[in-house]
């Protein structure tokens, strides 16, 4: 019995500490803006789809989110990684952040800005093809600096319904 009270408290630290890094955005752990770039990839994402006669897609903080921990994650390995380190997949990091339904991502690293970000997505086939996704309606977009200072990041958009 006391072995389940202190699991249990256990987990509920762990995930208290979790929801705290994933609101405050601006923990030790995370270098730079990171969250709230899903303002910026609005205007961008509208253009894309409506030039392809698509609707355009919203923001999404599950999404955002689900985003963040994946460019905070790459930050932190210094690679670009679909996979994390923990040999957690995109679908088991979407299961595990509430992403349901169909969903995609696409990541990035360098020093860029949303123009360049963007224009490199649509000129590569895979990335073109989840921006363009009709079953998309929402997404968010993050990025974590490589460290302090630094001006490269790691980027990740996280499409979804």
């Amino acid at each position: 019995m006391a072995q389940r009270m202190i699991g249990a408290a256990a987990r509920a630290m762990v995930m208290g500490g979790l929801a705290f890094l994933a609101a405050c955005q601006t923990g030790s752990n995370v270098v730079g803006e990171g969250g709230g770039a899903s303002t910026t990839g609005v205007a961008y994402l509208q253009t894309i789809r409506s030039e392809h006669g698509l609707p355009p897609l919203k923001p999404n903080a599950t999404l955002e989110r689900a985003a963040l921990q994946q460019a905070d994650y790459m930050a932190r390995a210094g690679r670009m990684a679909h996979t994390t380190g923990l040999g957690k997949d995109f679908a088991t990091r979407m299961n595990a952040s509430g992403v349901e339904g169909a969903a995609a991502e696409n990541i990035a690293h360098g020093r860029m800005e949303p123009a360049k970000l963007f224009s490199m997505w649509m000129n590569s086939d895979g990335h073109r093809r989840n921006m363009l996704d009709p079953r998309f309606a929402s997404f968010g977009l993050a990025y974590v600096r490589a460290g302090e200072g630094s001006e490269e990041r790691y980027w990740a958009l996280v499409l979804g319904r």
